[in-house]
C-alpha cells in the first residue's frame, strides 16, 4: 500500500537537469526525511504532496521513494515562512521572509501579488526591492498554477514545463479548447498523448480537431513506413482504424486540412494522393534541384581515356569497360548515378574519378549516411569521408530541451566543394536528399553511388530507385565481377540471389555455409557456439564484430528475445560489471548497443589514447552501434563508445533510444559490414522474406556467411519478389520539371 507525504522542499541535495532525477530534504509536520525520484519542476521551499512508499537504501539509509507528486499552495504561516525563507525568490532570505509573514501573516501572498508597494512596510524593504519581489512571486505563481492545473490531466511535471515554456498563459484556453496542437507544436508529443489530454477535458471523439490530428498522425505514422505520400482510400481506412469514425468525417476533415494548407492533394492516375505540406513541397523542391545539377560539361573522351591509362600505370590498377565509361560519365555530366552489386568494382571506380579530378585540381568531398559507411568508405579511398549529418555540420537552432537543429550548410552558406561523392545512397531518405542539395550550388558536380537492389532507405522515400526509374539522369551499371571477386561464394551467391537463381547450400564453399536446423532454440544455442569458439579464428576477428541479422524484432528468432540470449552468454552477469534495468531489458557494462533514433542533441567527444579529447560535436543517429563502456549509477549516466570512436553519454531517462545490438535486424544493418554475419533463418512473413532482405543481408558480410536454419525457406526467399510498395513521388516529379 502506497504511502502519502505532505511537506515543504527543505533541501535539494541533487539534481540531474537532464532526466529531472532529484535527491532533496522533505520537511512534514512531524519529522525530516530524505525523497528521491523524478522530479520535472521542483524547488526548494516548494509544498507537495508525494506519493510513494519507504525503501533502504544499502549506503544512505532509509528513503522514501516517490512515485507522484503533486505541487500544493503553502497552506498556514509557517508553510508561507518556509517557502518565502527557502530562496525561491531571490533577495528574501529567512530573517526577511520571517519579518513580511510576521507583518502580513496569512494574507501575505495577497499583499504580494495585489499591493506589493505595501511590502515596503517591512524594515529592510525598498520601494524597487518590493516590485522586484512581486514580479518574481507571479513568475513562480504562473508556473507552480500550471503545474498544478496540468496534473488534473495526468501530464507528468516533464510535458507540462514543456507545455507552460511553449505557450505561457495561452495554454489554459488551448488545452481545454484543442490539446491536439500539442501534436503540431511540441517536440515530443505525438497523437496518442494528445488524444489521452483531450478525454480527460472532455473533448468529444468526434471533435473536428480530433479528426485533423488523426488524419496528420496517420500521415506520419506512413512515413515512418517509408511513404511521403497515401492514396487518399487508404489515409481515409488508417484513420478511421485509429479513430473509430465514420468516413464522411474524414473526408471532410481532409478538405478542410486542404484549405489549410497542412496537407496537399494531387490528382494523378485517377487516384488522389494526400501529402503533408512538408514532405510534398521536400518532394518537389529534391527534383527542381537534381534537374538544376544535370548539366553537361565539356570534356573529350579521348582526353579522359588518355589520363586514365596515366592513372592506371601509375597504381597499378587496371579498369574494365564500363569503369572507364564510368570516369567519363562523371567527367562530362554535373549529376551521376553509378550502382552495381559487390565486387563489380565501385570502390575501384569511385578511387579512379577521385584521381581524375585531382589531376584537375578540383576540391572533393566524400560522405555516406552512417558512421560504419564513412570509415569503410575513408579507408578504401584513402580519403576522409564524413557523414552526410557532419559533412552540412549540424546546429542547433535554439537552445534548451526542445532544442531545434538545422544544418549549417545550406543554400545561403554551401558546401566548398568541386565534387561530392556519396556512397550507400540507397539508404539516403527524402529528408536528407533534400537537405544535401540544399548546401549544393550548381555547377558542383555530384556522384550518387549505391546498390539500389538493396533495402531502401528507413525513411521515407525510394530516392535511388525514383532517380535511376525517371531515366532523366546519366547512370552506369557495373555488372561484371572481377577476378578478385569471383573467388568469393559471398559476391557469386549475392548475385545469383539478385537474379533469382537458386544458391548451393552444399557447404563447399570456403566462405558461405549453411547449417540445417529446424529449432528454434537450438538455433540459438548453434549461434552461440559460433560465435565464442568456431568463428573468431576462422575469420581473425572478436565475437564482438560477429554480427547476428535476423529479418524480425518478434517472436523466437526476432531481434528481443535473440538479444536477451546472446547477452547472457557473451555477456553474463558478473561483479565487476554494473548494470541499469530499464523497460525490461538490462543494460550491462561491455554489452553491445546500437542508436535507434536520430538525436541531434546528443554530445560526443572522441578522446586519445591519452585521455586528451580531440574531437567534440553533438548528433548520434539512427543505426550508429558501439559498446557500453561505464555505468555509473550515481550520476545515473551511461557511457558508450561507437565503433568510430565517439563517447557519449546518456541520462538514464535517455535509454529509450538504445537497445541491445548482439542481434539486429537486416534493414539496420545497412550501410554496415562485418567480418562474419550470421543468419538464423527458419520462417516468417511472405511479405518481409523476400529476395531483397536475403541479398541485403548476404552482402554485409566481408569474409564469411553462416546461415543456420531452413534451407526451403532461404529457396523460397530467393523466388519471392514482392516488396513492400512505398508511396513516393520523386519519380513524377523529376519527369514533370525535365
Amino acid at each position: 500500500m502506497a504511502e502519502v507525504l505532505d511537506g515543504y522542499v527543505e533541501h535539494i541535495v541533487y539534481r540531474n537537469e537532464d532526466n529531472g532525477y532529484t535527491v532533496l530534504n522533505l520537511q512534514t509536520s512531524n519529522f525530516e526525511t530524505t525523497c528521491v525520484g523524478y522530479f520535472n519542476f521542483i524547488s526548494e521551499g516548494e509544498f507537495i504532496h508525494a506519493t510513494g512508499d519507504f525503501i533502504e537504501h544499502p549506503v544512505y539509509g532509509e528513503q522514501f521513494l516517490v512515485e507522484s507528486y503533486q505541487l500544493k499552495e503553502p497552506e498556514d504561516i509557517y508553510a508561507i515562512e518556509r517557502y518565502l525563507a527557502s530562496g525561491a525568490i531571490k533577495g528574501v532570505g529567512p530573517a526577511l521572509a520571517k519579518r513580511i509573514v510576521k507583518k502580513f501573516k496569512e494574507d501575505t501572498f495577497r499583499i504580494i501579488e495585489e499591493e506589493p508597494e505595501r511590502l515596503a512596510e517591512v524594515k529592510g524593504i525598498s520601494e524597487r526591492i518590493a516590485r522586484d519581489i512581486s514580479v518574481q512571486f507571479d513568475e513562480k505563481k504562473d508556473m507552480r498554477n500550471a503545474m498544478i492545473f496540468l496534473q488534473q490531466y495526468n501530464i507528468t511535471g516533464n510535458l507540462a514545463v514543456k507545455i507552460y515554456n511553449e505557450y505561457g498563459p495561452k495554454m489554459y484556453e488551448i488545452i481545454k479548447e484543442n490539446p491536439y496542437r500539442l501534436a503540431e507544436d511540441i517536440s515530443g508529443v505525438g497523437f496518442k498523448t494528445a488524444d489521452q489530454i483531450a478525454k480527460s477535458v472532455g473533448l468529444g471523439s468526434d471533435s473536428e480537431y480530433r479528426t485533423k490530428a488523426g488524419i496528420l498522425y496517420a500521415l506520419l505514422q506512413a512515413s515512418n513506413d517509408g511513404h511521403v505520400f497515401l492514396p487518399e482510400q487508404e489515409l481515409i481506412i488508417r484513420t478511421k482504424e485509429l479513430l473509430q469514425t465514420d468516413e464522411d468525417n474524414i473526408a471532410r476533415q481532409i478538405t478542410a486540412l486542404s484549405i489549410e494548407k497542412k496537407i496537399i492533394i494531387k490528382d494523378k492516375d485517377n487516384e488522389r494522393r494526400i501529402y503533408s505540406s512538408v514532405f510534398y513541397y521536400m518532394e518537389l523542391n529534391t527534383a527542381r534541384m537534381l534537374n538544376d545539377l544535370n548539366i553537361r560539361y565539356d570534356y573529350s573522351n579521348d582526353f579522359v581515356r588518355r589520363r586514365l591509362v596515366k592513372i592506371e600505370e601509375q597504381f597499378q590498377i587496371e579498369l574494365g569497360e564500363m569503369q572507364k565509361i564510368a570516369v567519363e560519365a562523371a567527367a562530362g555530366n554535373g549529376l551521376l548515378i553509378l550502382t552495381g552489386g559487390p565486387g563489380t568494382g565501385k570502390t575501384t571506380t569511385i578511387n579512379a574519378i577521385i584521381k581524375f579530378f585531382e589531376e584537375e585540381g578540383m576540391d572533393i568531398l566524400l560522405a555516406a549516411p552512417t558512421g560504419r559507411a564513412a570509415k569503410r568508405m575513408s579507408e578504401t579511398t584513402g580519403y576522409e569521408a564524413k557523414t552526410i549529418h557532419r559533412l552540412l555540420e549540424l546546429a542547433k537552432l535554439s537552445e534548451g530541451e526542445d532544442s531545434r537543429f538545422t544544418f549549417e550548410k545550406n543554400e545561403n552558406n554551401p558546401l566548398e566543394a568541386d565534387v561530392v561523392i556519396i556512397d550507400e545512397m540507397s539508404m539516403v531518405d527524402i529528408s536528407l536528399m533534400h537537405a544535401l542539395l540544399k548546401a549544393i550550388t550548381v555547377g558542383t558536380k555530384l556522384i550518387l553511388v549505391g546498390d539500389v537492389n538493396q533495402l531502401p532507405s528507413v525513411g521515407p522515400g525510394n530516392v535511388l530507385k525514383d532517380m535511376i526509374e525517371s531515366s532523366c539522369f546519366p547512370v552506369v551499371k557495373l555488372s561484371k565481377i572481377f577476378r578478385q571477386a569471383a573467388g568469393s561464394d559471398i559476391i557469386i551467391n549475392a548475385h545469383k540471389i539478385n537474379a533469382g537463381q537458386q544458391i548451393s547450400l552444399d557447404n563447399k564453399s570456403k566462405d558461405f555455409f549453411f547449417l540445417k536446423r529446424m529449432d528454434s532454440n537450438v538455433i540459438a544455442a548453434v549461434m552461440i557456439n559460433l560465435i565464442k569458439n568456431k568463428l573468431p579464428g576462422y575469420v581473425k576477428a572478436s565475437p564482438y564484430e560477429i554480427q547476428v541479422l535476423t529479418p524480425m524484432r518478434k517472436g523466437e528468432l526476432g531481434v528481443e528475445r535473440l538479444n536477451q540470449i546472446l547477452q547472457q552468454a557473451l555477456n553474463p552477469p558478473a561483479a565487476d560489471k554494473k548494470e541499469k534495468e530499464y523497460n525490461h531489458t538490462i543494460f550491462r557494462e561491455g554489452d553491445k548497443v546500437m542508436q535507434i533514433k536520430n538525436n541531434y542533441q546528443l554530445a560526443w567527444e572522441i578522446k586519445s589514447e591519452h585521455g586528451i579529447t580531440t574531437q567534440t560535436g553533438t548528433g548520434v543517429f539512427n543505426g550508429d552501434a558501439g559498446k557500453i563502456k561505464e555505468i555509473n549509477t550515481f550520476s545515473e549516466r551511461i557511457t558508450v563508445e561507437f565503433d568510430d570512436l565517439r563517447n557519449v553519454e546518456y541520462g538514464f531517462s535517455q535509454l529509450d533510444e538504445l537497445e541491445l545490438a548482439y542481434a539486429i535486424t537486416i534493414h539496420k544493418s545497412q550501410g554496415s559490414e562485418y567480418p562474419a554475419v550470421i543468419l538464423p533463418i527458419l520462417d516468417g512473413p511472405r511479405l518481409l522474406f523476400n529476395r531483397n532482405l536475403l541479398y541485403t543481408a548476404v552482402t554485409r558480410a566481408k569474409r564469411c556467411v553462416m546461415i543456420v536454419g531452413n534451407n526451403d525457406t532461404i529457396q523460397f526467399m530467393v523466388d519471392n519478389k514482392s516488396e513492400q510498395n512505398r508511396y513516393s513521388g520523386l519519380k513524377e516529379c523529376i519527369l514533370e520539371l525535365s
